[in-house]
């Protein structure tokens, strides 16, 4: 009888742990799914960034017989370009090349119209993501102006504002899941636990009963939490890279190649997991050993 009761024990014991585990696992892969998200719209959001483009425009006056000495000034205002603070990436185009741009443009395929290169030579310049910004983008815009060689710089604000400000409400709106994640997170976490302990209130008050410290009574659970906490975390990674690693591969597009980020976010997830596991524990365990033994029959 005593040997039926203790596998009866033992079950309900392995089928409580495995219902944390899976809870763990399941609240953090979703948790571990938004940060991805948000670690790559912020880098998307970025490259987004890069692609508006400013145009620092030379001098339009040019005279081909000085254009030795022409060429040799671009080449060092192009090169004092690259190396200001708000640039991320200069490209140089030459006369001959805005002209064929603004042919290709105008869906023209002969040169008859354009004598000559009539178009004055510039710089195409994608600043950093933080500097497209409207509170930045007129200083990044004076800082390219103020070089040498450089008479007019062109940009559409309009457009650069309009994509910050969509860009930033998405953001936005994905960092405020994020949180509503990790909020859902802690909360089911702690239910679960909770529940697990709940289960062994009269053990706890037991031990209690019979002169065992908090601390000793407190031991074996916190351990037991960390364990059940960094498996789930563990399985919760598992299932969330295999998901992320499927869904990259059909839609052939590349997301965020930085180890580093992917390495942070590894040790976020096994953290919060961890985290939250042993702080429930501790609580749900230490309301049981402040309560009464006839408070047990009605919590």
């Amino acid at each position: 009888m005593a040997k039926s009761v203790d596998e009866f024990n033992k079950k309900r014991l392995r089928s409580s742990n495995i219902t944390v585990v899976v809870s763990i696992a399941l609240v953090l892969f979703l948790l571990g799914l938004m940060g991805l998200i948000l670690i790559n719209a912020q880098k998307y959001s970025d490259y987004i960034k890069e692609q508006l483009v400013v145009n620092a425009y030379f001098d339009e006056n040019y005279d081909a017989k000085d254009s030795l000495k022409i060429a040799k000034l671009e080449e060092e205002t192009f090169k004092k370009v690259q190396t200001l603070a708000p640039v991320k990436k200069a490209t140089y185009i030459s006369r001959e090349r805005a002209s064929q741009e603004a042919r290709k443009s105008m869906g023209i395929d002969s040169d008859a119209l354009f004598e000559e290169n009539i178009f004055p030579s510039s710089i195409e310049v994608a600043l950093k993501p933080e500097f497209v910004d409207p509170a930045k983008i007129d200083e990044a815009i004076k800082t390219i102006k103020s070089v040498p060689g450089i008479v007019d710089v062109k940009n559409d604000s309009t457009l650069m504002v309009e994509v910050y400000n969509n860009l930033s409400r998405i953001l936005k709106w994905i960092l405020g899941f994020s949180i509503l994640f990790l909020i859902l997170a802690i909360v089911l976490i702690n239910n679960s636990i909770r529940l697990k302990i709940f289960s062994k209130r009269f053990i706890i008050k037991t031990m209690q009963l019979v002169g065992a410290k908090r601390r000793f009574i407190l031991k074996p659970f916190i351990v037991e939490a960390v364990v059940l906490g960094a498996i789930g975390a563990v399985i919760g990674l598992i299932a969330l890279f295999g998901v992320w690693y499927y869904f990259t591969n059909q839609i052939g597009s590349a997301f965020v190649q930085d180890d580093q980020q992917y390495f942070w976010l590894i040790l976020l997830v096994l953290g919060v997991g961890i985290l939250i596991t042993v702080l429930s524990t501790i609580i749900a365990t230490w309301r049981f050993l402040k309560s009464n033994v006839d408070d047990l029959y009605y919590s």
